[in-house]
């Protein structure tokens, strides 16, 4: 179990209401958004992600390019080297994840795994698929490593030989196990789970169990957990805040106060060992000469919003 980079998602809304749903669904748009945008300054290469969102209509914050720069890079770090360990006799299960294209990505690399699966809301998956079924440069790398005679689809799940999308709730351990299971999800496959900006959306009772039934469900298993981290300081408070300002509440910022307290949370849900980075170790850690290469890219007047920025994820 691997904790590592995020942005997810007065009267602040009940967890699992329809306001507090509906404000977490709105920070995928937001991070989807920001992904493109960055993609646009030349940060990264994702020819996908202009198919899902549209171009942000203002420039985003040099420090929120770098910051979003570390966490792909981090976690696509972390995810080559499980598919070459594994040598891609694997599954991977993205929770919650939103309007990502990692699934294209990987194929374009040739490190997809045995099957891909994506789990969020309902109402995101409908949406996503309407993008897929919609463009063709999503649609075809599909329908090319499908080799049934059809794709199983519904409004809210698809299901091919490589790739799966399922509408469900975290919250739901039973149907979300039900319908991984009935788009054969392999428990004996080695498999890496991921959750950006995700738990901290769930209450501990229900992070800890999704996060044990991870554990006790694959004999071999890897965790990657991208989100929040130093929560208690007044940086930390400022961005509850913001959040809290959009009807948006962080129900498991518990387990958020510090590296100590991510492995803690990991290490009482049944993992063997659990390894926690913020992000301005992980930035740190990226190959140095494209980390050169993308501060060449714009001038970063805030030195110190991006070291607090880097320091309140992990």
């Amino acid at each position: 179990a691997l904790p590592i980079l995020a942005f997810r998602g007065p009267s602040v809304p009940v967890p699992g209401s329809d306001t507090a749903d509906e404000a977490v669904r709105t920070t995928c748009d937001d991070a989807s958004i920001c992904k493109r945008f960055a993609v646009s300054v030349g940060y990264w290469k994702d020819p996908y992600i202009q198919y899902f969102v549209r171009q942000a209509k203002e420039r985003k914050a040099p420090e929120i390019n770098r910051g979003y720069y570390a966490r792909v890079q981090g976690v696509h770090h972390l995810l080559s080297a499980f598919l070459r360990r594994t040598q891609c006799n694997c599954q991977i299960i993205n929770l919650g994840a939103g309007l990502d294209t990692t699934f294209w990505r990987l194929k374009d690399e040739n490190l997809l795994p045995c099957k891909y699966f994506e789990v969020d809301f309902p109402a995101i998956v409908a949406r996503k698929l309407h993008n897929i079924k919609s463009k063709p440069p999503l649609s075809k790398p599909i329908m090319e490593l499908h080799s049934g005679e059809s794709l199983l689809i519904d409004a809210h799940s698809m299901d091919s030989t490589r790739y799966s999308i399922i509408g469900a709730d975290l919250r739901n351990l039973s149907e979300l196990e039900e319908r991984l299971t009935k788009f054969n999800m392999n428990k004996e496959l080695p498999t890496l789970l991921l959750a950006e900006c995700v738990l901290v959306y769930l209450t501990p009772e229900q992070s800890a169990g999704l996060l044990t039934w991870a554990a006790n469900t694959f004999p071999a298993a890897m965790f990657i957990n991208y989100e929040q981290v130093n929560m208690g300081d007044r940086f930390g408070q400022i961005m509850v805040e913001n959040l809290q300002r959009r009807q948006c509440n962080l129900a498991g910022v518990e387990s958020c106060q510090s590296l100590q307290t991510q492995k803690d949370r990991l290490l009482a849900t049944d993992w063997d060992d659990a390894k926690a980075m913020d992000m301005i170790n992980v930035y740190s850690s990226l190959p140095q000469d494209d980390v050169r290469r993308i501060e060449k890219l714009e001038f970063l007047d805030e030195k110190e919003l991006l070291e607090q920025l880097l320091l309140h994820y992990c």
